[in-house]
């Protein structure tokens, strides 16, 4: 009887299930972890070449800008080619003679030998290549003397001046002239005259910049001649640039 029942506490006091081992759980969040620190590296990279690409990018487009702003204002300014300009400085009478043309109507003639003082100033920063040109001298709109200039170089930003001979022949114009011996009595008489002037050349800045020119010059002078003296006025010059 006492067997029995210590055999039933043992029953009672046995366990019900069979304990099972310990389980510790394993932790996989190291590996999202560097998953996630190399997104975020990568990330950080791009951003860093996008942004230096972006700055390089901004870089050349303000450098371009503002070399073609300054390519303008130096185009507009510096590098403009500007107009020559010529002009007649003074003539003056190296010879001077006189003798009768026409003994029916008493009339003269003279032959005089005139030296103009031409200047050919040049305001660009490339020197003016001028060809050869004429300066020629009119009476009553005939043609009395050409003087030729030949062709030359003014440096840049330079004045050139050229000293241009030239003999009038006045036979061709008496009758136009209409000078007798009697008037050059006293105060004596006036004669007038004009003369023209016509440059070319050509302006080359940097090989880039050109501009073909020609500089024309009209000016109008009286001869004053007297028994005693003579002598040459300048009135008038208007120049013409094309």
């Amino acid at each position: 009887m006492e067997t029995g029942k210590k055999k039933d506490h043992r029953e009672q006091v046995m366990p019900l299930a069979a304990a099972s081992p310990s389980v510790v759980p394993v932790s996989v969040s190291g590996g999202d972890d560097e998953a996630a620190a190399s997104t975020q590296w990568r990330s950080v990279q791009y951003l860093r070449k996008r942004r230096c690409t972006l700055w390089c990018c901004g870089c050349c487009g303000a450098t371009v800008v503002i070399l073609g702003i300054v390519i303008l204002i130096l185009s507009l300014t510096v590098f403009k080619v500007k107009d020559p300009t010529l002009t007649m400085n003074n003539i003056s009478l190296a010879r001077f003679s006189t003798a009768l043309g026409d003994s029916i109507d008493n009339l003269l003639l003279f032959n005089a030998t005139l030296i103009a003082d031409i200047s050919l100033k040049n305001p660009n920063i490339a020197s003016f290549k001028f060809d050869n040109s004429t300066t020629e001298f009119y009476i009553a709109e005939e043609t009395v003397g050409v003087a030729y200039v030949p062709a030359g170089r003014v440096k840049a930003d330079r004045t050139a001046r050229m000293n241009v001979t030239v003999d009038v022949l006045t036979d061709r114009v008496v009758r136009k002239m209409k000078v007798t011996p009697e008037m050059l009595d006293g105060e004596g008489t006036e004669v007038n005259m004009t003369s023209y002037t016509e440059m070319s050349g050509r302006v080359n800045v940097l090989g880039v910049y050109k501009r073909d020119i020609e500089v024309k010059l009209n000016c109008s002078m009286t001869l004053e001649m007297s028994t005693a003296s003579q002598a040459l006025k300048t009135n008038n010059c208007l120049a013409d640039i094309k």
